[in-house]
């Protein structure tokens, strides 16, 4: 791409940083400019369309031109625009979609906070764990478990429970007191011979040990996505949560349910903790929560929590803790907005309604030469590529065969992403049959285009 003096792309070059980017290749490159969407569409600064396979960050699930929501962030600025929760004080959109996301939680909750992001909602959820553990008179258990390539966000300590060595280098994390089982991704990690509730099971094998090393009175709880998002779209093998959840219970160990992409609907049911029946001590969400039109997140715990925190903070005198934007007004009137348009379209009806042609497409692409798996469940999918899928022998990552296809789809206007060699689909909930099939037919013609370039140069 060609960077045109005092154009948006060079003025962006010139003064922003963007997030998750290589920033040296970014100053050659350049960035994409979107200027507008229209339901499962957005548009370029060149009038470019692309059909969004990716709700922006798996997050757009009512798409990108939503009225009501509009209309509603307007109304609410007029009516108040900002108000805190600090000491006391709040507003009727904070607690009506409190009162409202309690009685949709999966599992009975008594109490929710709400923060700006996922990776807020999670670093919450990590301070609350310690302080209930300083609570109920047990300080030594600090120590907190994620998974090999599981995300949870980029604070500090949001992305040091993060399994991505990315995101850890030269930062100077993780911090010590968290640790990381293994990730269960039976297509590229089983043994021959092994089936995916065999491979479960060493996986649980793997979390009792490492809850063995580190001694289980050290260890406070454990996170993890129903489906992990940023580590490939990996739905969980067979019996995997089933028995994870028996050693947890075992060491008295919280679980935690990541519902940052799963949640509202996105697995076919409305948490990913009903799909894989999780129950969780606590729970974050935040993305589809708001549609993505507002930054929101919330993080619900059960009463037993809540009741040991709430005396610690009578003890100390305040809870120490809360964000400036927390419970934005504008914020949770847009969120409680979003869930009532999900409940009058029937949102989790709409996910099964489409669900089964999304997963047949999805089928059909293990027969392309580079796919060597593809799995999914509800509107989420995850593709491997391979060099030999018989062998389940990978590209070398210098080749970034996964980024080449993400370039070629978009050229074909389509927006994927690729982690590696793995790729992901996560439409707007509100995709079509037609629109499904042109997610799908692109991403076969940028498969073929690039299987063409591979075959070429040998």
């Amino acid at each position: 791409m060609t960077v045109i003096p005092n154009s948006m792309q060079a003025r962006d070059i010139a003064f922003h940083i963007h997030p998750q980017t290589n920033m040296r290749l970014h100053q050659s490159e350049g960035p994409l400019i979107l200027t507008k969407g229209d339901g499962v569409y957005v548009y370029d600064d060149a009038g470019n369309k692309y059909i969004e396979g990716m709700a922006g960050l798996w997050c757009a699930s009512l798409g990108f031109s939503n009225r009501r929501l509009a209309d509603v962030a307007y109304e609410q600025m007029k009516m108040l625009p900002y108000g805190h929760t600090f000491y006391s004080r709040g507003h009727p959109p904070s607690v009506d979609l409190a009162e409202k996301l309690i009685g949709l939680a999966p599992v009975p909750m008594s109490k929710v906070m709400f923060q700006c992001s996922g990776s807020e909602a999670n670093d919450t959820a990590i301070k609350t764990i310690w302080y209930y553990f300083n609570a109920i008179g047990k300080p030594e258990k600090k120590k907190i478990i994620g998974r090999e390539r599981g995300y949870h966000g980029t604070t500090a300590a949001a992305v040091s429970l993060s399994g991505q060595p990315h995101m850890h280098a030269k930062f100077d994390l993780p911090f010590a007191q968290f640790k990381h089982t293994s990730n269960p991704h039976y297509y590229r990690l089983h043994e021959d011979g092994e089936s995916e509730e065999d491979f479960a099971t060493r996986m649980a094998a793997n979390l009792e040990q490492l809850i063995l090393d580190e001694g289980p009175e050290t260890c406070a709880a454990f996170f993890a996505e129903p489906v992990q998002g940023g580590g490939g779209a990996l739905t969980p093998p067979a019996t995997y949560f089933e028995k994870i959840q028996a050693v947890l219970k075992k060491y008295d160990i919280l679980f935690v349910a990541d519902e940052v992409i799963c949640g509202f609907g996105r697995t076919g049911n409305y948490w990913g903790s009903q799909t894989y029946d999780l129950k969780p001590d606590m729970l974050t969400c935040a993305k589809a929560l708001s549609a993505s039109y507002m930054p929101i997140s919330a993080f619900m715990m059960k009463d037993e929590i809540f009741e040991a925190i709430a005396t610690q903070s009578d003890d100390v005198g305040s809870f120490g803790h809360g964000y400036t934007y927390s419970a934005h007004p504008v914020a949770t009137a847009v969120a409680l907005e979003t869930l009532t348009i999900y409940e009058e379209m029937d949102l989790v009806g709409r996910v099964q309604s489409v669900s089964p042609q999304f997963l047949e497409r999805l089928e059909a692409l293990k027969a392309h030469p580079l796919i060597g798996d593809a799995r999914g469940v509800g509107l989420l999918a995850g593709m491997e590529i391979m060099r030999d899928k018989a062998t389940r022998e990978a590209f070398d990552p210098a080749m970034k065969v996964g980024e080449r296809v993400q370039n070629v789809a978009l050229e074909h206007g389509m927006i994927t992403r690729a982690m590696g060699d793995r790729l992901a689909l996560c439409p707007p909930l509100i995709i079509t049959s037609s629109e499904i099939d042109e997610i799908f037919d692109k991403l076969t013609a940028a498969l073929d285009t690039v299987n063409d370039q591979l075959t070429r140069e040998g």
